[in-house]
């Protein structure tokens, strides 16, 4: 079976500023806003929200894209939007960093798994190696199709013992 990574300093630090934020229950609303292209894992969870201020009156939302000119960024912001003005918060704004440059360290655990438990790999930690375990049996005896999968973040295996394609979340 997968073993799941020791949580990253990059992690650690994004746990760290959500856990000190002054506006906890923005987090929690957050957390409902999912990756538009894998609505199983919630933003936070990928790595992609950052931070949550407040400027005034005015709300600031920081997200990271996985890549630059990722076109899910669009709909993420728009979601993020929607979520917080449906609860009420009107003067929002949604900014997207790209720096720090977003890694996949910035996943959480509970993101991983989320990944794997839908057909798709986590990132393999960078010192495992090449070793991509495929997330319907197990098995680390895969191969490489493609360098891209069904977005640009992600490549395409197929697993040699259970014969089963599966896409990989790429390790940046």
């Amino acid at each position: 079976m997968n073993t799941i990574p020791l949580v990253s300093e990059a992690q650690r630090e994004r746990q760290l500023r959500r856990s000190d934020s002054a506006l906890p229950e923005l987090w929690t609303l957050l957390d409902s806003v999912t990756d538009p292209e894998i609505p199983v894992v919630s933003l936070w969870d990928l790595g992609v929200l950052q931070d949550i201020k407040k400027d005034g009156e005015r709300l600031l939302v920081e997200i990271t894209p996985t890549y630059s000119g990722c076109p899910a960024m669009v709909e993420m912001a728009s979601e993020i939007e929607k979520t917080l003005t449906a609860a009420g918060y009107t003067n929002v704004e949604v900014v997207s960093l790209l720096t720090p440059t977003w890694t996949t360290d910035f996943m959480s655990t509970q993101g991983r798994e989320k990944l794997r438990e839908y057909g798709i790999a986590p990132p393999a930690p960078k010192a495992q190696g090449k070793k991509i375990a495929c997330p319907q049996c197990g098995s680390t005896d895969s191969e490489l199709i493609s360098e891209f999968g069904s977005t640009a973040c992600k490549a395409l295996y197929r697993c040699g013992d259970c014969l089963e394609p599966f896409d990989y979340f790429k390790c940046i």
